[in-house]
């Protein structure tokens, strides 16, 4: 148990005793602890020196500093746990009035009456504790936020944010931006040379939200990069992964993925798609295409899924356009939905908008439709062109 430190500032010494004698079963058992002191100044003295003082029973004449300069001095101290009950004599409200207008929690008059003062002194400390109680919680608070501030620096630092990534490759482009519903996101995407013709690029979604689905993301980005590295069918690189992922995940956790390899000399792209959203191919005419899908399933859950791997040709000036349900499943303040026939419309309208311009205009005409809607998933886009 809690033992609680009290002080009394009083010039009365029958007081000292009366409350030592009253309070001696307390005393006696750890709960309260007391302090004595005969005027404000004592008392300011006392509080200076970290006590660790949370309640204060104090007169109100008394020599040196009277009980409401005192009020005022300890108002100074800017200490939420800290109360102050004043005791003062029966009908002296004009005083009572003026001490609790200067911050005092409570009173109690004179003549004392013991089971009032114990009553107010249980009320007083049951206050103080809630509010230790908050300002413990703002601290686990504040220092859960710290850790999520790191979490995100962290998690952005995964992924690729300089652009563009190769200034010195003109054969192709890329660029992608992810917002986070959450400070910490579950969506990734990435992209690598596999050798001097290949691009590699990959796009993800993981269930959930917050820690938990950026772990998953790190976890899957990582796996992901790794086995492309060795394996260079998308569909076996997926099945590979998916293999490994099974492991890692619980009973809800999964992530979805495409990627895909794009030969940079001739504009081939082959391609595995892991239940993921289907992107769009922006043809040179303004033409936008769905991709085909491909066999193949999220990844994490299910084993002896078969990965299926299917090819496109891009001609130079014409782009593939990824993204995560966070876009298409975008919700406005009436509850409609952003949906894939806006998204077409909108890459229509943009066909001639080089990499980077296209995913920001996609990403403002999703936001812009969420209008003041609170964002609910993550949203991602990325987009590759071929140049030739």
């Amino acid at each position: 148990m809690e033992q609680h430190k009290i002080l009394v500032v009083d010039d009365e010494p029958d007081l000292q005793m009366l409350i030592l004698q009253r309070f001696r079963k307390q005393i006696q058992n750890d709960e309260y602890e007391f302090f004595f002191a005969e005027n404000g100044e004592d008392a300011l003295t006392m509080l200076n020196d970290s006590l660790k003082i949370s309640l204060v029973l104090s007169d109100i004449n008394m020599p040196k500093m009277d009980g409401l300069t005192f009020l005022s001095e300890t108002q100074k101290l800017e200490n939420p746990m800290f109360k102050t009950v004043i005791v003062s004599a029966y009908g002296d409200m004009d005083n009572i009035r003026t001490a609790m207008n200067r911050g005092a929690f409570d009173f109690v008059t004179k003549p004392i009456d013991f089971t009032d003062l114990n009553t107010t002194i249980e009320k007083t400390l049951k206050e103080i504790q809630l509010i230790q109680a908050g300002v413990e919680n703002k601290k686990t608070l504040e220092a859960v936020q710290t850790d999520l501030e790191t979490a995100a620096r962290i998690q952005k630092k995964m992924l690729p944010q300089q652009f563009p990534p190769f200034p010195d490759r003109t054969d192709f482009s890329i660029y992608a931006e992810m917002h986070t519903a959450k400070q910490v996101g579950g969506d990734l995407y990435d992209f690598f040379l596999l050798d001097e013709d290949r691009l590699g690029f990959v796009i993800g979604d993981v269930s959930g939200k917050g820690v938990p689905a950026s772990l998953y993301m790190a976890v899957s980005r990582t796996m992901i990069k790794a086995i492309a590295s060795q394996i260079d069918d998308p569909g076996r690189c997926l099945q590979t992964v998916n293999e490994m992922l099974i492991p890692e995940s619980d009973l809800t956790t999964f992530v979805t993925v495409f990627y895909g390899v794009l030969n940079t000399k001739t504009g081939q792209v082959r391609y595995c798609n892991g239940g993921h959203n289907l992107p769009y191919v922006i043809r040179k005419d303004g033409m936008i295409e769905e991709l085909e899908n491909t066999n193949g399933l999220l990844l994490g859950k299910i084993d002896e899924i078969e990965f299926e791997t299917k090819e496109l040709t891009l001609q130079p000036e014409e782009k593939v356009l990824m993204f995560t349900d966070g876009v298409t499943e975008a919700t406005n303040e009436i509850g409609d939905m952003f949906e894939e026939p806006r998204l077409e419309k909108l890459l229509q309208k943009h066909a001639k908008d080089d990499t980077s311009k296209l995913v920001r205009n996609v990403i403002v005409d999703v936001l812009k439709f969420m209008n003041k809607a609170d964002q609910s998933d993550d949203i991602t886009v990325m987009s590759v062109g071929y140049n030739g």
